[in-house]
């Protein structure tokens, strides 16, 4: 049987504040802090967590901190933690590019980086084959390959610590307040009927009617959006980078908040 997913998005981190885009791989800012020990609050007094047997972490700052101080309980219980290069944000900004492995290791030195692919983080390079390219497709596609690396594994709870946009757009179509959780199970009659192979979700009516665990978060169901992803690059461009002129609206969002 598939696991259940607990998928959790970090707390609040400066970019989110300043709604600056600039700021690399932003550290969670002191609200974020509290909405982490909030988390941990919510999720002790839950039935689901305590059933976790493993947290799935994306590798950026903000992800690994909310980790470490919102799922602190389940850590302290020895719950395998794996940072995941896959569970990234979508955009190619500062704020959505992870830092080097080895500088994750230096502030992380509890966790084991050595599974995370090792061309984390580049977004840029040769958009084509870049499963971590900032575009529809890539995005979309990684979406499906997360799923489908969950569905295989032997574990029967699985927490997942990732981002807004990756959720929303390429996993379960919902919308997460910081540090805010959903849980979710695999339709196997949906994917079933469907017959494309396509891996599909479907949120437990506890938290879907109440708007995430912690009933912050928009009931309601969130595809993707009209500016969610730049124009998709013409192939015979497509392994150079993205231009900021080329990319519309795209480029003048606001990092969620």
């Amino acid at each position: 049987m598939p696991p259940t997913l607990l998928l959790i998005r970090h707390a609040q981190a400066l970019h989110n504040v300043a709604g600056d885009w600039s700021i690399h791989d932003p550290k969670l800012t002191e609200l974020g802090e509290q909405q982490c020990r909030e988390l941990h609050t919510s999720l002790q007094n839950s039935t689901i967590a305590h059933k976790v047997d493993l947290i799935v972490v994306s590798a950026m700052r903000r992800t690994l901190q909310t980790a470490t101080i919102g799922l602190d309980f389940l850590i302290k219980k020895s719950i395998s933690v794996m940072p995941h290069a896959g569970w990234q944000e979508n955009a190619d900004k500062p704020c959505d590019t992870g830092s080097e492995i080895s500088v994750m290791e230096a502030e992380f030195p509890q966790f084991d980086f050595s599974a995370v692919d090792k061309s984390y983080p580049d977004k840029t390079t040769d958009l084509e084959s870049n499963i971590y390219a900032f575009t529809q497709k890539a995005i979309l596609a990684r979406g499906q390959s997360c799923l489908k690396e969950l569905y295989a594994r032997p574990e029967q709870v699985i927490a997942v610590v990732s981002h807004a946009g990756f959720l929303r757009t390429a996993v379960c179509n919902r919308r997460f307040v910081n540090a805010d959780w959903r849980v979710f199970k695999f339709n196997e009659e949906a994917m079933k009927k469907n017959g494309d192979g396509k891996f599909v979700l479907k949120e437990s009516q506890e938290t879907e009617m109440k708007g995430g665990g912690m009933g912050r978060s928009d009931v309601g169901v969130f595809g993707v959006e009209e500016h969610d992803f730049p124009p998709e690059v013409v192939e015979e461009k497509a392994k150079e980078p993205a231009k900021a002129e080329d990319l519309g609206e795209a480029s003048k969002q606001k990092p969620p908040t």
